[in-house]
């Protein structure tokens, strides 16, 4: 029986468990890359640049195997809201994103060095959060869970709650686009569902 085996550049526990629920065989070497945006650098060419580096980074100690690495931000306009440094930062995003649209950015990038394949991509969601009232957005920073989140929430977890509509990729809100992410493996490195 046909085998696939696949290396994630990412400690995301949300990654894991997408890829985790496609029944992919799979490891995690996390990938040390500093991760900054250059000055004038877009969202969108942001994330996608952050997953190539992750992915070449792990792919040079693992040249045999298949890496995907993948970076999501979260955007107001051309501003970046990463993982927050701390609540008092995380409640500054929560309170600019407020009410408003903004986007979602998950790069990803697929690669095998002996193999000099490689294809990379940055799907994009729009994401519209209800007004916040300064009690919700208290109550959401006390449950933590918007420290080690892009933007500080998790559509996935309690921030739902912060949610009136969205336009695109769920799964690209949670940390990578698996549409995107299942044709690359399928187009580039023969990954069949049903055959891992």
């Amino acid at each position: 029986m046909p085998t696939f085996s696949l290396i994630l550049a990412s400690q995301s526990p949300r990654r894991r468990d997408l890829l985790r629920d496609l029944g992919l065989a799979f490891r995690v070497e996390a990938a040390d890359v500093v991760e900054a945006p250059r000055p004038g650098e877009s969202p969108l060419f942001f994330s996608k640049r952050m997953a190539q580096e992750k992915a070449r980074a792990v792919s040079s100690k693992f040249p045999e195997d298949w890496v995907l690495g993948a970076d999501t931000v979260v955007s107001l306009g051309r501003r970046i809201f990463g993982k927050p440094d701390s609540p008092r930062e995380a409640k500054k995003f929560l309170e600019a994103l407020s009410g408003k649209p903004h986007l979602v950015f998950t790069g990803f990038c697929l690669i095998n060095q002996s193999l000099k394949k490689a294809v990379a991509a940055s799907v994009g969601t729009r994401v519209t959060f209800k007004r916040l009232s300064r009690r919700e957005i208290d109550w959401y920073l006390q449950t933590g869970e918007p420290l080690d989140k892009a933007g500080a929430y998790a559509i996935q977890g309690r921030g739902a709650f912060l949610v009136r509509e969205i336009k695109g990729s769920y799964t690209n809100v949670v940390g990578l686009p698996m549409t995107e992410v299942l044709e690359a493996l399928e187009k580039n490195a023969g990954f069949k569902l049903g055959e891992t």
